[in-house]
């Protein structure tokens, strides 16, 4: 495989913005195919449209579960999980109940992410487990659910959702998204079974470079024509 198309098959292109319409999700998928990335990143009721769009290519599509906040009870998250993959996911991106991964209860976490990873994995879907780093901050925290997404097999962990925004003391919220450091710590932390996905704030050809260095097999992105774009005028012959 060339690096050109190495890159785009880390991509996993992200049509997850609130106020997308039909009309920019058939747009997305459009590039999404035409750069053959390895799959889009869409929310559960565009799953359906997505596989539409994205017959007859290897773009898989994916779809996320619980988010971007991860507050659903478990079984809702189970369902939402076996709806996406009824409709035509392959891939289900979840994002942890963050507020028990902060008090650490790690029994109920390793019972939700256990539960859809089994259910998804009965479906013939991949599941990737999304930490949402800006807030899950302590080194120990991400060390123990690497440790637990090892335990119940997921197939990925995922630093981020893209939507993780921090309220700071002025009332201004800022966000950080996939870090070098928290990738790396990921990647030393899981068994072999267990892939890296960098999620937020990567938005150039470097930055990808970037991620790939520190372990990440995939990466989310919305700028991904102009991050394939300048690997074709960067790695073309």
């Amino acid at each position: 495989m060339d690096k050109i198309k190495q890159l785009a098959k880390m991509i996993d292109h992200s049509i997850l913005h609130p106020t997308l319409t039909d009309e920019d999700l058939k747009r997305e998928c459009e590039v999404a195919k035409k750069y053959d990335v390895a799959s889009v990143c869409v929310k559960p009721y565009a799953v359906k449209q997505a596989c539409e769009f994205l017959k007859g290519t290897d773009v898989l599509v994916g779809c996320v579960i619980g988010f971007p906040a991860g507050n659903s009870a478990i079984p809702v998250k189970i369902f939402e999980a076996e709806t996406a993959c009824n409709d035509g996911a392959e891939e289900i991106d979840m994002v942890i109940n963050i507020g028990k991964a902060l008090q650490g209860d790690w029994n109920y976490i390793e019972k939700e992410v256990g539960a859809v990873t089994k259910k998804c994995h009965e479906n013939g879907a991949i599941v990737k487990v999304i930490f949402e780093t800006d807030y899950v901050t302590k080194e120990s925290d991400i060390v123990k659910l690497c440790a637990i997404c090892t335990k119940v097999s997921a197939d990925y962990v995922k630093t981020s959702t893209g939507f993780g925004f921090v309220k700071g003391d002025g009332g201004k919220y800022s966000y950080t998204g996939a870090t070098i450091p928290n990738l790396e710590l990921m990647k030393k932390n899981v068994g072999p079974g267990v892939k890296v996905k960098a999620a937020g704030g990567v938005r150039t050809l470097d930055g990808l470079l970037a991620v790939q260095k520190a372990g990440c097999s995939r990466c989310g992105a919305t700028a991904t024509i102009a991050i394939l774009e300048e690997a074709q005028k960067r790695f073309s012959s």
